[in-house]
């Protein structure tokens, strides 16, 4: 009796070891398809995320505080100034235009015909006065204004933007040492400011980059003995061509009034900084912000030196001082505490984006740190200029919105050729600018993109 009962729990010991398994089987593959099912919801969560991000960042709370009744401005004319933040400015017109499908007035090359004074025949596309619609126009030019109006509607809004001659002749030197004769000689930045005659010969191309660059680019003779009626006159007819000009050292502000004059929404002005430069911080950082930038030895400046630049470059020392006098009794017709209130505004929206948007914290990094060729700075004179990342993995709304935000001046003036001239797209050209002496060349192409149709014309904005 023993052993049976002993052979019976055996039995049913047996069953419930062939029955456990089953049940288990059963539990884990009930458990693998709720985490599989988990997952796909998931996915399609986070992807419905994602586009919801997307819209978010970039249509509802982009719009900004409110513009009133005014109605957008479609068409616009900015003179691209050198050296002056000038290409980050272009970017938003790019942007802008790109998305409301405007006709640009775009140059054959890059430039319209610079340093020649401008022509309306520089224009692509242009068959006389009128015949065709143009709504925005921002390339390098020197400003001549019969000429730009052939080709702008009378209602164009034409703007402008300055910046502090010393700073611009640190950049200027930067940049075009080795194409302006008069920066190539001179052992540094010091030295050309101590004794600038001992330099400069007005006979050689390419020396308006040494001497009242902003004044050349107005289309006024540069090199004129200054005198306080001179001033006063040029001063006077840029005033009666251009409705705003801004100041480079008071970017954002200047983007707020740039806004209101131009009806646009928010995201319209907010930027990212293109074509900075990286410098040496005296903390060893590899790059600072170029307003608070320790300068490299070859633009070091006393504040004596600081002094001679200012009297050497006095017609545009005079128009800054006026322009700056200006800007801001803009600002107080503006509001000051309104505008306190939107700069904090622009800021935190820029902030955001950076987040979205850019790799490194929103930092611009090194042109042979971009993974992507297509959105490399040029490169040029004998610091770099720095680019940005993309974040990895965003949806394509919101990559196509962060790339227009970063892309460099060439590559997005291409773009845009291609579009409005799909049979005739710009081509890579093989030889260097004929802006730059042969042989005595400085232009480094590195990794960024190539130099087309011959013409050195990707001057950047500071």
């Amino acid at each position: 009796m023993v052993f049976k009962r002993r052979a019976r729990r055996m039995r049913l010991g047996l069953g419930c070891y062939r029955v456990g398994p089953t049940w288990l089987w059963k539990a884990l593959l009930v458990f693998v398809a709720i985490a599989f099912a988990g997952q796909l919801l998931g996915v399609i969560y986070n992807k419905s995320l994602q586009q919801d991000r997307s819209r978010w960042l970039f249509s509802s709370d982009g719009q900004g505080p409110s513009l009133g009744s005014c109605r957008p401005r479609s068409h616009v004319m900015f003179l691209k100034t050198h050296k002056t933040a000038s290409s980050t400015v272009l970017n938003i017109l790019y942007r802008y235009g790109e998305e409301k499908d405007l006709r640009f007035a775009l140059p054959l090359g890059y430039q319209f015909g610079y340093p020649l004074s401008f022509n309306a025949h520089r224009v692509k596309g242009y068959r006389g006065p009128h015949v065709a619609d143009f709504s925005i126009m921002g390339n390098h030019m020197r400003f001549n204004k019969p000429e730009v109006g052939k080709v702008m509607p009378a209602d164009t809004f034409y703007f402008s933007i300055l910046r502090d001659p010393v700073a611009l002749t640190e950049s200027s030197y930067a940049y075009y040492k080795a194409v302006a004769p008069a920066f190539r000689k001179a052992k540094g930045l010091g030295d050309f400011a101590d004794n600038p005659w001992k330099y400069y010969d007005p006979r050689l191309r390419n020396n308006h980059y040494a001497r009242n660059l902003l004044w050349f680019d107005f289309g006024l003779d540069h090199n004129a003995n200054f005198s306080t009626t001179l001033a006063q006159q040029g001063e006077v007819a840029i005033r009666r061509a251009f409705k705003l000009i801004l100041v480079s050292e008071h970017f954002d502000e200047s983007m707020v009034l740039l806004r209101h004059a131009l009806c646009w929404p928010q995201d319209a002005v907010v930027s990212f900084s293109l074509n900075a430069r990286q410098q040496k911080s005296s903390g060893g950082s590899s790059w600072v912000d170029k307003a608070a930038a320790a300068q490299p030895p070859a633009l070091a400046l006393t504040d004596n030196q600081r002094q001679k630049l200012r009297e050497w470059n006095a017609l545009d020392w005079h128009l800054y001082q006026a322009f700056n006098r200006s800007f801001w009794d803009e600002v107080d017709r503006f509001g000051r505490a309104r505008m306190d209130q939107e700069v904090v505004l622009l800021r935190t929206r820029r902030e955001l984006l950076a987040k979205a948007c850019l790799r490194e914290g929103g930092r611009p990094v090194e042109a042979s740190r971009i993974r992507d060729k297509n959105i490399r700075p040029f490169q040029s004179g004998f610091v770099k200029i720095l680019g940005y990342e993309l974040h990895p993995g965003l949806d394509n709304a919101t990559r196509q919105a962060c790339l227009r935000m970063i892309r460099p001046e060439i590559q997005y003036k291409d773009l845009l050729d291609a579009r409005q001239f799909p049979r005739a797209a710009p081509q890579p050209a093989q030889a260097l600018p004929p802006a730059i002496p042969a042989g005595r060349a400085h232009v480094r192409k590195g990794p960024s993109s190539q130099l087309r149709t011959g013409e050195l014309g990707v001057e950047g904005g500071g």
